[in-house]
């Protein structure tokens, strides 16, 4: 799903016109925003948790012709998927079920 689409159900949801559909997504997105680069986390209960983190330095190499190269700290943005979101989710709940993964093969 792409903003645009969030725009449209929004703008469904709550009987707006498309533009204050996009200006209420836009305000949230632009809060989201500033509130990760003063604080450097955002916690939405049930949601999730957006954290910002530092990436160590480390040796990169190029897969061509083998050269090494430093590849400085970094920071990140990072988010943990809330409790009740998770339980909820379709992503999680395919990859972990047992009916996801296939019975090993019969061995005669």
């Amino acid at each position: 799903m792409i903003k645009a689409h969030i725009v449209k159900k929004i703008a469904t949801d709550l009987n707006l016109k498309d533009s204050e559909a996009l200006a209420v997504v836009d305000a949230i997105l632009e809060s989201m925003k500033e509130i990760i680069c003063s604080e450097g986390r955002l916690e939405i209960r049930d949601f999730g948790v957006f954290k910002v983190k530092e990436r160590k330095p480390r040796m990169g190499r190029n897969p061509k012709d083998k050269k090494t190269y430093p590849i400085p700290p970094r920071k990140v943005v990072t988010f943990k998927i809330g409790k009740e979101l998770k339980d909820q989710s379709l992503v999680d709940s395919e990859a972990s079920s047992p009916e996801a993964t296939p019975p090993p093969p019969a061995i005669s």
